[in-house]
């Protein structure tokens, strides 16, 4: 809403700036029609000195209309300027608007990365399993994340459910197999996961892990309500 009240603004500037042109212009024109309809049977008739004075006094109103002019042509010059600053400034606002609902996840996104799918072997896979590839994930500079089309995001919670039934991810039930998605450098997350002692496809033992190095990742936005509770904007100084 506020994005469309701007552009209102900018609307009313352009309008306003015409408004004050056609005035500006009407009133020098009339100056100039004053001048020209001057009675020139007057002006041959007339004595030296007074014919001096006439001029004198006509070289003034020319003057005054030039000034106006130039007066006139720096108002426009600056009324255009606030436009194309409004502009710039709504766009610059976009810009970093689309950029912000990326990284708080509510776009959907797309990019390089990896698909890293988890199943049931001798044992079941656990919230602990997965918390531990997403964090890993995050260390390898993953930029998204999701759970079974879940976003991942700080504040997500992953948590065992029923004796280890099913899991829940961001309030929502999810059963295997757990297919995770990552965006980033897949060269070097694919490198970081496959470490030999500490990755986590190396390390994981008894359920089974299936490491996908994809040119194009889709993860979609985040579709539950963000409420900031405690975290207030710290002053300046």
């Amino acid at each position: 809403m506020k994005k469309i009240k701007f552009r209102v603004d900018i609307t009313t500037v352009t309008v306003v700036v015409f408004i004050v042109c056609i005035v500006l212009v009407s009133v020098m024109l009339m100056q100039f029609r004053t001048v020209e309809q001057t009675d020139i049977t007057e002006i041959e008739n007339m004595r030296e000195s007074e014919l001096r004075t006439a001029l004198a006094e006509w070289k003034t109103k020319y003057e005054k209309v030039e000034i106006q002019l130039e007066d006139t042509n720096k108002r426009i010059e600056e009324y255009n300027k606030t436009i194309e600053d409004n502009e710039a400034a709504a766009e610059l606002v976009d810009e970093e608007l689309t950029e912000s609902n990326i990284l708080v996840g509510k776009t959907d996104v797309y990019g390089e990365g990896v698909i890293v799918t988890l199943s049931d072997g001798t044992k079941k896979v656990t919230a602990s399993d997965l918390i531990n590839l997403v964090n890993e994930l995050r260390y390898a500079g993953a930029e998204a994340i999701s759970i079974n089309e879940i976003r991942v995001l700080a504040m997500t919670d992953i948590i065992d459910m029923a004796d280890y039934s099913y899991i829940m991810v961001n309030l929502q039930r999810l059963q295997g197999p757990y297919v995770v998605k990552a965006i980033g450098d897949k060269d070097y997350i694919s490198t970081v996961l496959q470490l030999k002692g500490s990755g986590f496809v190396d390390t994981t033992t008894g359920i089974n892990v299936n490491l996908e190095v994809k040119n194009r990742v889709d993860i979609p936005k985040y579709n539950g309500e963000m409420e900031i509770q405690y975290m207030q904007e710290a002053d300046s100084e």
